[in-house]
């Protein structure tokens, strides 16, 4: 929006500024030559073409140089002696825009118009006309206009490097910590992961060799061990990602809805809607809000059968959770870390969650996420 505001305010300028050459110009012109034959007529229309012409100077700087340059040499020829200050602005705007090379041969060329213009109104001295010419563009004034925006055009790019510099550094300091973070949680949590899991493993192995029934308790610690693993190497990856193994999204639920499954819940995936393009900041949220769900309904809720609805709707993407678990609607969840997760992802792109007991008893997660936002 900011943006958009100051390029409001830079139009606006740019016409006031259009309209005041155009003005000084015409004022100029008519103290000059009161009279309103067909060559007067002509000078005043050229006069105001080229001063209102710098209206565009932002935008076309070159045509706007041969427009103003063009009019300047114009109403010279029709006898109005009036400086090319329309001419001198256009320069200042071509070379800031870079355009060095035209603006000086668009100048070479105006210098050596403006004297056969001068003759052409009717002067038949030379040095009259040189002269004359000489007052309608003084070379000191464009040297001066072409170094003022010469400056301002440096200035700029000096500037835009700077900016330049500071978003690679902190990006790079940004790469630096994520794999400062990765190695820490590698060397800190892979070992102990790696341990419980192969330990549960183990114990689940010698337990059915022996033909003994396996305690749900153990199974659970295996699993949840083996989901601890995926989740560490997929954090790690995400950590370590070079931007070019994309992350889990919107594919990869069905797989969350088998992996729960293999649980012994009851789970499945419903589907309505046509798939458009979603963003990838929502297509990841959504995913991660089914994942920490699914992981709820398996370690909390003590529940048999669990449902994912994913709903494709025209501006928003609604995804819905919902478990046949302990929950009652007289009991208040307790916000863990998990929900609170969810919560700041769903606000960070304007959507909304709610996540509640529902009546017929279990829990629902429901979150909408507006298809419009992209950060």
């Amino acid at each position: 929006m900011s943006t958009g505001r100051s390029g409001v305010r830079a139009g606006a300028g740019d016409w006031a500024i259009a309209v005041g050459v155009a003005a000084t110009l015409l004022v100029t012109g008519l103290s000059r030559h009161p009279s309103a034959t067909y060559a007067d007529l002509l000078g005043y229309t050229l006069l105001t073409a080229g001063g209102l012409g710098l209206a565009a100077r932002r935008r076309a700087p070159v045509p706007v140089l041969v427009l103003t340059g063009l009019c300047a040499v114009g109403y010279q020829a029709a006898g109005f002696d009036v400086p090319a200050v329309a001419y001198l602005f256009a320069v200042y705007a071509a070379v800031r825009a870079g355009h060095r090379t035209i603006t000086v041969a668009a100048s070479v060329t105006m210098l050596a118009l403006l004297p056969l213009a001068a003759l052409a109104s009717g002067l038949h001295d030379t040095g009259e006309a040189f002269a004359q010419a000489r007052g309608a563009l003084e070379l000191a004034w464009l040297i001066a206009a072409g170094a003022a925006g010469e400056a301002l055009r440096q200035a700029e790019r000096r500037a835009d490097e700077a900016e330049r510099t500071r978003e690679e550094t902190a990006r790079r300091r940004a790469d630096e910590e994520r794999l400062h973070i990765a190695r820490e949680l590698h060397d800190s949590l892979t070992h102990q992961i790696s341990v419980i899991k192969v330990q549960a493993e183990v114990a689940v192995h010698l337990a059915q060799k022996r033909g003994e029934q396996v305690p749900e308790a153990l199974l659970a610690i295996r699993e949840a061990g083996r989901e601890a693993a995926r989740e560490l190497r997929a954090t790690l990856e995400v950590l370590r990602d070079d931007g070019k193994s994309p992350p889990h999204g919107l594919d990869h639920v069905p797989e969350l809805v088998e992996r729960a499954r293999t649980t012994g819940l009851d789970a499945k995936l419903t589907i309505e809607g046509h798939r458009n393009d979603v963003p990838p900041t929502v297509d990841q949220t959504a995913y991660r809000i089914i994942q920490e769900s699914l992981t709820n309904v398996a370690r909390h809720a003590a529940a048999a059968t669990a449902s994912v609805r994913i709903d494709y709707r025209p501006h928003a993407l609604v995804i819905r959770v919902d478990d046949d678990g302990k929950a009652t609607p007289d009991t208040a969840p307790v916000p863990g870390v998990g929900l609170l997760g969810m919560r700041e992802r769903v606000t960070a792109l304007g959507g909304r969650l709610r996540a509640a007991p529902r009546s017929e008893g279990g829990f629902t997660v429901q979150a909408e996420l507006p298809m419009n936002r992209t950060t």
